[in-house]
């Protein structure tokens, strides 16, 4: 039996240091790594290890009473919620990892929304129940308030913090050292033991009959019951662990071969255009690429999970996606950072293929005879950016190659030339996120310095103004002349209306006029940023017989219209973006002053839990830096996310300092 699981929460959690406990419980590894030391099997790439943190999913087998479990460590910050997401995707189940001192945090929810989302069998574990200030008893409260569905303790902690030494078995009250029950814990482990017993009958009408009837139902059958449960997501239990002293390790690895299901027992898969597949291996062959990644030897490396089917090298593939087929010569497996070559690839494998460059994250890759798509990985949008400035000509000419690489292999950041700044920014899930993504691009040979990026300014009026624009040029020959007044007025959006009467200018200049309205609105008066929100009405005006021309009208308009700017009480607009911030209540108070000294105005809060989540609008140029900032005010407990508000009127007072700053810029 191959049971895959995803290991996620929240950062500092413990994951990699618990996904290491597990290998060395169940004899995969001699000795466990450590995240300080830089040595575990999953943060295995140079970055990982420089930084003391995992930013990419890596997966890692091992075997357990004769079945193998596949583990696949996410990272735990939210700036990687697309590595975090695949590997959701990829696994049967989930392993949501919560600290026992830091108990339910953001990233807890969010990882708990998205495997509900997923319909995934989740087990949690409570690790570092042996450190200081653990408390066990509180964070499974704090689960229950949370968190959806039917959470009970399937074993509680014998003693904690220091005193963690062993777990207590709820169903059967036996503890796993074999020693007495603590007089202390009867009462609670009777009161975990009803709610256990209550949560397990509820899922099966025939024990539920007898429960009811007052029957004795044996332990043997609510244990079957409880395990039938967990594995079709009704039930999700949790059980206190120690990475560090391996106190519980032991019987959580029984409970995931035991409670957990394998790929052939989940639902038929759903395509975007309604097909469904069995996750059967006599099947047509069906995968979803959920990561990738270049390697300087293998060149592109497509991370897939099987879904139905089986596949052979040399057997044709179609990436429904793109339109394309490929042909596999080697096949492989993922064994931490080392890809083992196989002979044959089946539902529910988690498997690899190379020198790909036609495959990307969501692509489908499926049988030709029976094509079908599984539709793209949903992911969040950006929150941060940073504009990208070559160090030197060889980083500039190599950095659209290497950027482009970047962007293939990770789906969260996003790239843009911005004309009106003339920054090239790179986009992402936050400062972390965008950080890693220059150091990748550092060892890919583009050395970059980075800057927040300008703030897209706009100009408009706030009054009504009238101004003649004449362009008159004689040089032999034909001249050129052009005349005619414009109104300049506030509007929503742009507009261009011509109320000339009498032919005082021929019909066939107007849209010469209107061309150079809109030429000039690309620079405003002020500071030079583009003009929005203005309506612009041509009314009058003369023409030459001979020379008046196209070019000569166009020239006109755009005097008349910046003089008529200047006089129409012209204003700055910044952009402004709807902020929602997710912190625990505690923080509230603290992130709302905050918010205030950064112009937002509050429109509401909410609670979620244990959590607030607080909406305001708030200035762009307020928010670029905002990342390290909730991450000091919330402990790292913080979250947010934004989405474009429009444009405002920038204060008076801080008016004057941007369009100085705009002038020696542009000098």
């Amino acid at each position: 039996m191959r049971v895959s699981v995803s290991v996620v929460g929240h950062s500092s959690a413990g994951k990699t240091s618990l996904v290491e406990a597990l290998l060395h419980r169940a004899g995969a590894i001699s000795r466990p790594g450590r995240v300080e030391d830089g040595n575990t099997q999953s943060d295995f790439s140079p970055l990982e290890q420089r930084r003391k943190m995992s930013v990419q999913a890596s997966v890692l087998p091992l075997a357990w009473q004769g079945s193998e479990l596949l583990l696949l460590d996410a990272p735990g910050f939210a700036d990687f919620a697309g590595e975090i997401r695949g590997a959701l995707r990829a696994a049967d189940n989930t392993l949501v990892v919560v600290s026992a001192v830091a108990g339910v945090e953001v990233g807890t929810e969010r990882v708990w929304a998205t495997a509900e989302d997923f319909g995934m069998p989740r087990i949690i574990a409570v690790n570092k129940t042996d450190r200081e200030r653990a408390d066990f008893h509180t964070v499974l409260e704090e689960l229950r308030s949370t968190l959806s569905g039917a959470i009970v303790a399937t074993h509680l902690p014998r003693g904690e913090a220091a005193a963690f030494g062993g777990v207590v078995d709820v169903l059967s009250g036996r503890s796993s050292d074999g020693s007495a029950l603590p007089i202390d814990l009867e009462e609670l482990l009777e009161t975990e033991r009803a709610r256990l017993v209550e949560c397990v009958v509820e899922t099966d009408e025939a024990l539920l009959e007898r429960f009811l009837a007052d029957e004795v139902i044996s332990e043997e059958e609510l244990r079957a019951a409880l395990l039938a449960a967990v594995r079709a997501g009704q039930v999700f239990p949790v059980l206190p662990v120690s990475a560090f002293s391996e106190v519980g390790v032991g019987e959580l690895l029984d409970l995931m071969v035991s409670g957990l299901r394998e790929a052939a027992s989940r639902p038929p898969l759903t395509a975007v255009d309604g097909q469904t597949r069995d996750p059967d291996p006599t099947a047509p062959f069906s995968a979803r690429v959920w990561r990738s990644s270049t390697d300087p030897f293998l060149g592109k490396v497509a991370y897939l999970r099987v879904w139905s089917g089986s596949l052979k090298p040399g057997q044709p593939v179609l990436n429904a996606r793109r339109g394309v087929s490929f042909t596999p010569a080697h096949l492989y497996v993922m064994r931490g950072k080392d890809l083992v070559e196989v002979p044959e690839l089946r539902a529910g494998d988690i498997a690899a293929l190379t020198k790909l460059s036609e495959v990307g994250i969501g692509d489908t890759l499926c049988d030709p005879a029976h094509p079908l798509d599984y539709g793209p990985m949903k992911l969040p949008e950006p929150t941060s950016e940073l504009a990208l400035h070559p160090k030197s000509r060889a980083d500039e000419d190599k950095l659209a190659t290497q950027l482009a690489r970047l962007l293939e292999d990770d789906l969260t950041l996003r790239f843009e030339r911005r004309a009106e700044t003339g920054e090239m920014v790179l986009a992402g899930l936050g400062d972390l996120h965008l950080e890693i993504a220059t150091d990748k691009l550092a060892l890919l040979g583009v050395n970059v310095e980075t800057s927040l990026p300008k703030i897209p300014y706009r100009e408009t009026v706030r009054g009504t103004a009238r101004a003649q624009g004449k362009h008159k040029k004689q040089s032999g020959g034909h001249g050129q002349y052009g005349d005619c007044w414009l109104r300049v007025e506030p509007a929503q959006g742009f507009a261009f209306a011509s109320e000339v009467v009498g032919g005082a200018i021929p019909s066939k200049f107007i849209p010469s006029i209107q061309k150079g309205v809109e030429e000039s609105l690309a620079r405003g008066v002020l500071a030079g940023f583009p003009v929005q929100d203005v309506r612009v009405v041509v009314y009058d005006g003369s023409y030459h017989e001979v020379d008046s021309s196209d070019i000569a009208f166009k020239t006109a308009a755009g005097i008349a219209f910046r003089e008529a700017m200047a006089q129409a009480k012209p204003t700055l607009l910044e952009p402004v973006v709807q902020l929602r911030v997710y912190v625990p209540e505690r923080c509230t108070g603290d992130v709302i002053s905050d918010l205030q000294t950064r112009r937002a105005r509050v429109q509401g809060i909410e609670s979620s839990g244990p959590l607030s989540v607080i909406t305001a609008t708030v200035p762009l140029a307020e928010v670029q830096a905002y990342s390290p900032q909730l991450r000091s005010i919330s402990s790292g407990r913080g979250a947010y996310s934004l989405k474009p508000a429009g444009y405002e009127e920038v204060p008076r007072n801080l008016q004057a300092g941007i369009i100085a700053s705009r002038q020696l810029e542009t000098a």
